[in-house]
């Protein structure tokens, strides 16, 4: 007898940013107790779980993935007691809850680092991180080559020592320099993060998305290396870089595993930007991880070859696995693809637009992202929806120097605009202060939003039914009552990607689902269809033709 799939074989699962999907305090930064004052809407809009990003204490040198303490609330976001009651609210909305761990690095102002700091060369504080001599007369030189995904070097030296007044050891941070990696080869990590896996677990977490989850085991030696690697994108290189995707990361998370597999339907989800696909899908073997974000599909971009050939090759690498895929098109460290769907080009490690850039075609790239996400929705596996995508909200393009808060935008002296423009609060009341994102009259929202956000808001776009929202609530709402999560795929026999047409079919336990794509620049003729239909847009069937930029799913219950 087959077993019963799970409930993230086919969730769709919900990005929060928390500190800008709603401010519960009016303080102008969004919070925990936003949140909760929001899982109705998220209830309504149909998904199955929430993914919070980091709420930790922390500096706050990279938006929370700079962790000064795992088993507590940052005061920014709330404290652990509301963490506890968004939990138990989101179970009673029969909603998961899964929250994000960051074991590649901490903050600076961890515990941990302020001790090795304050500890000689060699000593067990200096251990649960990656100090090294420095090279050439005196140690002036970096231990190696390696290069921050944020920019400059990969290391930092710390002040003169005792005896050693010319300077310090060097520690190595793979991001900014408020970040130091930590020590996967101490085993004194391990028991620590296993700690923290069983803190949060036993609070009810449903589960937990790995940052850098191809990070933290580095190659014996540390040695140099000539490449370059990209937070969104992966590496430039075909062969790996000596830090990322290392044999080691994978016995951390059969460790990981054991430890979750002694609590009831928990998760694991891996970040990690790797290549090919056949590498991604090893996270996911049965004694690993759950689900890994398929940043394949993200990366496709408005390419009917390329998106063509991202689901066939991960559904083919999900089945060697025994695994289900992911499809995800927007997160926190990309362009919004509402945006990058209306640029002619984007390239493909591009981090933010600004004011000086090529900017899109707002309406262009609407009408595509609201195809993408029949596209989306409708592939077998699980979809992950960014807060906003279901507005169809696009990027924050004109942001001013002085508005931008990323590291990256800082480290690379401004070369790259950085993430800012994917993380402006969200628009929920177009005539109230700050769209309605917070109840303070006089709050500045910590990332000022465009004008154009007006339009966007979700009073506006609830009831409307030829809003954006309410499309992905039609979308979602026949996704969960005819199981096509779960159901089995085929292409078309009109699928044709060299002429820019994607058409497949998912054949659900009590209907069959029929989608078609037109990625091209001509009208497709299709057959008649009798039975429910939902199009991304009115005008999408013209004529008994498919237009440009459209999408539809034809549903045939049985």
């Amino acid at each position: 007898m087959t077993a019963a799939p799970r409930w993230w074989s086919d969730a769709v699962i919900y990005q929060v940013y928390p500190r800008s999907f709603a401010d519960g305090n009016g303080d102008g930064m969004g919070d925990l107790p936003g949140v909760i004052g929001r899982l109705d809407y998220l209830a309504d809009l149909g998904v199955d779980a929430v993914w919070l990003s980091p709420f930790y204490v922390s500096p706050q040198k990279d938006a929370g993935y700079d962790v000064a303490d795992y088993r507590d609330v940052d005061p920014m976001f709330g404290s652990l007691e509301d963490a506890d009651r968004l939990i138990a609210e989101a179970h009673a909305r029969a909603l998961k809850v899964i929250v994000d761990l960051v074991p590649n690095h901490t903050s600076d102002q961890h515990a941990w680092f302020q001790e090795a700091l304050a500890s000689p060369a060699g000593s067990p504080a200096r251990e649960r991180y990656i100090f090294r001599p420095g090279r050439g007369p005196g140690g002036k030189e970096p231990p190696n080559n390696w290069q921050s995904i944020f920019g400059g070097p990969a290391w930092t030296r710390i002040g003169g020592e005792t005896g050693d007044e010319a300077g310090g050891e060097w520690y190595l941070h793979l991001f900014d320099s408020s970040q130091p990696d930590l020590n996967w080869n101490n085993p004194e990590v391990h028991a620590e993060f296993e700690a923290i896996l069983r803190f949060w677990l036993d609070r009810g977490v449903d589960g937990f998305r790995v940052d850098v989850a191809h990070g933290m085991v580095k190659a014996e030696g540390l040695p140099d290396w000539e490449g370059s690697v990209h937070m969104v994108g992966g590496e430039d290189e075909d062969r790996r870089a000596p830090f990322f995707d290392q044999e080691g990361v994978h016995e951390i998370y059969r460790e990981w595993r054991r430890v979750l597999d002694e609590y009831e339907d928990r998760i694991l989800v891996a970040e990690a930007w790797v290549h090919p696909l056949s590498r991604l899908f090893r996270y996911v073997r049965g004694d690993e991880m759950h689900q890994a974000f398929n940043f394949v599909f993200l990366s496709a971009g408005w390419d009917p070859a390329a998106l063509h050939e991202a689901i066939t090759d991960s559904l083919r690498e999900a089945a060697t696995v025994g695994a289900t895929s992911t499809w995800v098109l927007s997160n926190h460290d990309t362009v919004r693809h509402a945006s990058r769907f209306g640029l002619e080009f984007v390239p493909p490690h591009q981090r933010g637009i600004g004011p000086e850039d090529p900017q899109p075609d707002e309406a262009l790239g609407l009408v595509r992202a609201r195809a993408a996400a029949l596209l989306e929705l409708g592939l077998p596996g699980s979809a992950y929806v960014y807060q906003g995508d279901e507005l169809g909200l696009p990027e924050h393009t004109t942001l001013a120097p002085e508005d931008r808060q990323d590291p990256a935008y800082f480290r690379t002296g401004g070369g790259e605009m950085g993430r800012d423009g994917c993380r402006v609060p969200l628009p929920w009341a177009a005539q109230e202060h700050a769209f309605g994102f917070g109840t303070g009259e006089d709050a500045t929202p910590w990332l000022p939003q465009p004008e154009r956000f007006r339009h966007y808001a979700v009073d506006r776009q609830s009831g409307d039914e030829t809003s954006t929202l309410e499309l992905y609530r039609t979308l979602l709402r026949l996704r969960a009552q005819h199981g096509f999560g779960r159901g089995e795929f085929a292409w078309h026999e009109l699928n044709d990607p060299q002429e820019g047409f994607l058409a497949f079919t998912v054949t659900a336990e009590s209907a069959d689902l029929q989608v078609l794509v037109n990625l091209g620049t001509q009208p497709v003729r299709i057959a008649a269809h009798e039975g429910t239909q939902v199009t991304s847009r009115r005008s999408a069937l013209t004529d008994g033709h498919l237009v440009p930029d459209a999408a539809v799913w034809r549903i045939t219950e049985r």
